[in-house]
């Protein structure tokens, strides 16, 4: 007895024949669609191609022509007849001969070397057309710039001599010609832009917003081709464009099969009626294949993820475990940051917020040339695990951080270098509202060491957002001036230079920009505000203008110093005392945390109004993490992070910073200089840096705590070794992002403070010799 007959119903041949022509149909139907697909990602990738190449020609276009005009300008410097009237101090003479044979020429003008006249009415004589002349006066190149001279946008020049500095207006369209005959397909746009400011745009207005992730530096002009295409949808089931046209054509080709079946051109086998077939094959007929087998999608989206899910080549990719700092990821851009490595890092971040089941994050730069590049690798590597990405272009950090709220993501990565040199890049990293640090971000090198990275059958998706309006409004509705202030705001050519003056004005300011067209070269001076001389260009233009107070910020906009009318560097410590009391006045008893490198005056001053003091690490993300522990509403560190809690979302922030200090200064009779004098102060140092030159701080400071002793002195061992005395304190601790080692001291007289410093000099010495003691 045959025990294995299959005693499933069976569909008659002529039924199956009957839906054939259906299953054709629908697989037509799905054949044409995946077909579009291709045809749509293959359109939108050519047109990628052909933007990207216009985009280099269009830069290399301005390129030529700056050169060109700032070479013709040195080269009339130099000739024989303006050298004659230079010397003859004819002024007249010398702008004749820089005119003659100019072609487009609109203006030449000799200007002092104080421009008296100029700072006299700043606002009516241009403030970028003044920078432009203090940028001339700085060295022996000619500089260029698009400025606003009167009503007119003009490409300008500037260069010393010795009755001071040499101006020449020209034509913009002497700069942006060859930027205007560049042939670019129609779709796409592109931009040439200065900073903030676009000085030509073509094509589709609407793309303007995302267009920074596609900029192209234009040599070291300062200048910039933006270029942004359409987004481009992904295809069904996220097949690429070649896997959805082979898709399509197995489709096509199956349901050709199928209606030759149907026809009765392929003919199908008889079934007996036990089931056995009366053909002399066992294979399956056609029609009972296609029933049994679904479309070959999953073949075609496994070769996709092939051919672009994986992650860069491991092995091929060198990852520099030092890059990963306790407090951030920090590299040198060409060594050991690239695009590949960004990539993997994305693929890092987006593996932890799979583990933690986060979807969405926000992503930022600062305005460093290599910007645009790492952000595309870390995109591109947070997509290929699955997590939906809100690209918010060129913002300050704070601004990223501020987004992750806003929009609801939880998570954000700013793409920035900080205060560090121009060709140094990193990633400042918040996952699920928390600051990675310490070993969260060692468990990102380990999760590429390891190659334990999450690849998703589908990339996440991407969109561009700009929520520096958003930003400003919040913070505008929370802030405003009881009375105006004039405030002199120096961005270094950071990032916060794009956003500052808009946002102070916006809370009832009257702003004096300085250095704040965006610049990753960073020509002025480097963007740390925390290096008094860094400052001094600051001091000098709020005494030029009369100015209230000047304002400065480092390089990504989380950080804010502050001078006075009279040129005093106010320290962020003693600018922690004002917003403590500030804070305090509303939230008695409230936390307040301020880290090591602080004054010894805090303490007691947070305690008199009724607060209560915490000494913390040196670190953002340590910082932050003890608020999220305790629940504090204040916090500060000397390198000039401030964290509110109270009205705000306790992340380091600048500029809202800057708009609370403003806001306590204005609503006080005296004036802000008075009002920061008030705090109480004492003899101190700025931080001091010691180089270590065989990169072992933290050894160092290891071996300075084991058995020291100080004599009547409280000592302190959280972070490096800090002694207090009645009469001052001293601080040494190793820098958790650079080979250095720092220190302060403050005390309440000089006698005390050589006194502090002494013992630790001497101690230092005899553990290090080799090391460079200037303090």
């Amino acid at each position: 007895m045959n025990t294995t007959n299959d005693k499933r119903p069976r569909m008659p041949v002529g039924d199956t024949r009957r839906a054939l022509p259906l299953l054709a149909v629908l697989l037509l139907l799905l054949a044409g669609l995946l077909a579009w697909s291709g045809v749509r990602q293959w359109r939108d990738a050519a047109l990628l191609d052909d933007m990207q190449r216009a985009r280099d020609a269009a830069a290399s276009a301005v390129e030529s022509a700056y050169r060109a005009q700032t070479g013709q300008l040195a080269q009339r410097l130099a000739s024989a007849p303006v050298k004659a009237a230079l010397d003859r101090n004819d002024s007249a003479a010398v702008v004749a001969a820089l005119r003659e044979g100019w072609t487009g020429v609109e203006q030449v003008e000799i200007h002092d070397g104080a421009l008296e006249s100029a700072y006299a009415d700043a606002a009516a004589f241009g403030f970028s057309k003044l920078a432009l002349l203090e940028a001339g006066m700085q060295g022996e190149a000619v500089a260029a710039r698009v400025v606003k001279d009167g009503k007119t946008t003009a490409f300008s020049l500037a260069a010393a001599v010795p009755q001071g500095v040499v101006y020449v207006r020209l034509p913009l369209a002497q700069l942006t010609g060859g930027f205007d005959g560049v042939a670019m397909p129609a779709g796409g746009y592109l931009a040439l832009r200065q900073g903030a400011f676009s000085v030509r745009e073509r094509g589709n207005p609407g793309l303007q917003d995302g267009a920074e992730r596609m900029a192209h530096t234009v040599g070291k002009t300062g200048l910039r081709v933006a270029t942004a295409v359409p987004d481009s949808e992904p295809g069904p089931l996220g097949l690429g464009a070649i896997p959805a046209l082979v898709a399509a054509g197995l489709l096509a080709a199956l349901a050709a099969l199928a209606l030759l079946v149907a026809r009765g051109g392929i003919r199908l086998p008889r079934i007996g009626k036990k089931g056995a077939l009366m053909d002399e094959t066992d294979e399956p007929t056609l029609g009972e294949a296609l029933l049994r087998e679904p479309p070959p999608m999953p073949a075609a989206r496994e070769a996709r993820a092939q051919e672009e899910g994986g992650p860069p080549d491991r092995s091929a990719v060198e990852v520099d475990p030092g890059i990963f700092r306790a407090y951030d990821i920090r590299g040198i851009v060409g060594k050991t940051l690239n695009i590949e490595v960004a990539e993997l890092i994305g693929l890092a971040i987006g593996s932890v917020m799979r583990d933690e089941d986060l979807a969405d994050i926000v992503v930022g730069r600062d305005g460093r040339l290599s910007g645009p590049d790492l952000v595309g690798g870390l995109i591109s590597g947070l997509r290929k695990a699955g997590r939906n990405v809100i690209d918010i272009g060129l913002a300050p950090t704070p601004v990223a951080y501020f987004a992750a709220y806003h929009l609801r993501t939880g998570s954000s990565v700013a793409v920035t270098g900080s205060h560090n040199p121009p060709d140094y890049n990193g990633f400042k990293i918040v996952v699920g509202g928390q600051t990675l640090s310490g070993d969260a971000i060692t468990d990102l090198y380990e999760r590429i060491r390891d190659n334990r990275l999450h690849v998703a059958n589908v990339p996440g998706d991407l969109q561009q957002r700009d929520v520096s309006a958003d930003y400003i409004q919040r913070i505008a509705d929370d802030v405003q001036l009881e009375r105006p202030l004039k405030v002199v705001v120096d961005a270094g050519n950071g990032v916060a230079g794009d956003i500052a003056p808009q946002l102070l004005e916006a809370i009832g300011a009257d702003v004096i920009p300085l250095y704040c067209e965006v610049d990753g070269t960073f020509p002025n001076h480097h963007p740390d505000p925390s290096e008094p001389h860094n400052l001094e260009d600051l001091i000098q233009t709020v005494k030029r203008f009369d100015a209230d107070i000047g304002l400065a910020f480092d390089g990504d906009g989380d950080r804010l110093g502050v001078v006075t009318r009279e040129g005093e560097v106010i320290f962020p410590d003693r600018l922690l005392m004002l917003f403590a009391a500030d804070v305090l006045e509303r939230n008695p008893g409230a936390l307040i945390i301020y880290d090591v490198k602080c004054t010894g005056k805090l303490q007691g001053w947070v305690l008199r109004h009724g607060g209560t003091p915490m000494m913390w690490k040196t670190g953002h993300s340590l910082i932050k993490a003890k608020m999220r522990e305790s629940g504090a509403e204040l916090a500060g560190e000397m390198s000039g992070h401030f964290f509110f809690q109270e009205r705000w979302y306790g992340f380091d922030d600048g500029l809202y910073s800057a708009a609370r200090l403003l806001e306590i200064l204005a609503n006080r009779a005296e004036t802000p200089s008075e009002v920061l004098a008030a705090l109480p102060d004492g003899v101190s140092t700025p931080e001091i840096k010691v180089d270590v030159p065989d990169g072992t701080p933290h050894e160092i400071v290891a071996r300075f705590v084991e058995g020291a002793s100080f004599e009547g002195a409280r000592l302190s061992t959280i972070d490096g070794l800090r002694a207090d005395w009645d009469d001052g304190w001293g601080l040494v601790r190793a820098s958790n992002t650079t080979p250095i080692l720092v220190l302060r001291f403050e005390a309440d007289n000089t006698a005390a403070l050589e006194r502090i410093k002494d013992e630790f000099r001497a101690r230092l010495q005899a553990l290090a010799p080799e090391l460079t003691m200037t303090f």
